[in-house]
C-alpha cells in the first residue's frame, strides 16, 4: 500500500504532502491517523524548526472521505490507541509549538478548509479555492470552522461563506486576508520554503514564545491579552550577548527588506 503522507526534511523544515490524489485527499480513517502522526513527530522532534504542510495535486483536501463517512463512519470520530498522541491532524495542528505553514495547492473543502485555517498562516498557488460545504452535506464543524474562520475574515464574511456553501477563488481569499500571499502554482513550495528559512533564521525560543502567546491572546478579551503579554514579560529571561551577537545581522537584514 501506497505511503498515504510523505514526510521530507530539508534544512530544519519538515514538508508533510497529504497523499491520496486518486480521491483528492480526502481525510479516511487511515490519513487522519498518519497526518496526526506525522505532525506530531515533526513537533518532537529537535531538528525541525518550521512545517509546511500541503497536498499532492490537484488538491490541498477534500475533506472528510465521504465514502467512509456514508458507510462506517469511522473518520468522523478516529480515536488513538496512545493518551499522549493526537488522534487526528485537527488535534495535533492545536496542539503544535512548531509553526506550521499551510501551503494550499489546490481545493481546501470543508475538513481539508479546517485543516488550512488551523495552520499559523497561509501561502496559496493561483489554483487554490476554499469552500465550507458543511450545510450542503447536512453535518456540523468539528475542526474549528466556526472558530478560526470569523478570526480570519470576519463574522460577517465567516457566515456568508459557510451558509450559502459558495467558493472562494485564491485571489478573493488574500483580498478578504483568509491567505498571506498568492502565487503561480509552480512557485508555491519555494515560497512556503522561503519564507520557512526566514522562521529558521530567528532565534527558536522566541518564535515558540511569539506562536504560544498569540494563541493565547487570541483567545480573550484585548485587556486579558495585554494582561497576558505583560506577564510573559515580566517572566522573559534576556541574554544579553545573545542580543548582542545578532544585533547587526537584524540591521543588516532590515537594511536589505527595506531596500529592494
Amino acid at each position: 500500500m501506497a505511503d498515504v503522507v510523505l514526510v521530507e526534511t530539508r534544512d530544519r523544515v519538515r514538508t508533510i504532502t497529504l497523499h491520496r490524489p486518486e480521491v483528492r485527499n480526502a481525510l479516511d480513517s487511515e490519513l487522519q491517523h498518519a497526518s496526526a502522526d506525522a505532525l506530531h513527530d515533526a513537533d518532537q522532534d529537535p531538528d525541525v524548526d518550521v512545517v509546511v504542510l500541503t497536498g499532492s495535486d490537484p488538491a490541498f483536501c477534500a475533506g472528510l472521505d465521504l465514502r467512509e463517512l456514508g458507510s462506517t463512519a469511522d473518520n468522523l470520530n478516529v480515536h488513538s490507541d496512545d493518551a499522549d498522541r493526537p488522534s487526528n491532524p485537527f488535534t495535533a495542528l492545536g496542539s503544535m509549538r512548531t509553526p506550521v505553514i499551510g501551503a494550499i495547492n489546490g481545493p481546501a473543502v470543508t475538513g481539508g478548509f479546517e485543516l488550512a485555517l488551523a495552520c499559523d498562516f497561509l501561502v496559496a498557488s493561483d489554483r487554490a479555492t476554499f469552500g465550507d460545504t458543511h450545510a450542503r452535506v447536512g453535518v456540523t464543524p468539528g475542526g474549528g470552522m466556526s472558530v478560526f474562520l470569523p478570526m480570519a475574515v470576519g463574522l460577517r464574511r465567516a457566515k456568508e461563506i459557510s451558509l450559502t456553501g459558495n467558493f472562494v477563488s485564491a485571489e478573493q481569499a488574500e483580498r478578504i486576508g483568509l491567505v498571506n500571499l498568492v502565487v503561480a502554482h509552480a512557485d508555491l513550495l519555494p515560497t512556503a520554503h522561503r519564507l520557512a528559512a526566514d522562521i529558521v533564521s530567528n532565534d527558536q525560543r522566541a518564535v515558540r514564545n511569539l506562536k504560544a502567546l498569540y494563541h493565547r491572546t487570541a483567545a480573550v478579551a484585548p485587556a486579558d491579552g495585554l494582561a497576558i503579554e505583560q506577564e510573559v514579560f515580566r517572566s522573559w529571561r534576556v541574554d544579553p550577548a545573545e542580543i548582542a551577537s545578532r544585533r547587526e545581522s537584524v540591521l543588516r537584514r532590515g537594511r536589505e527588506q527595506q531596500e529592494s
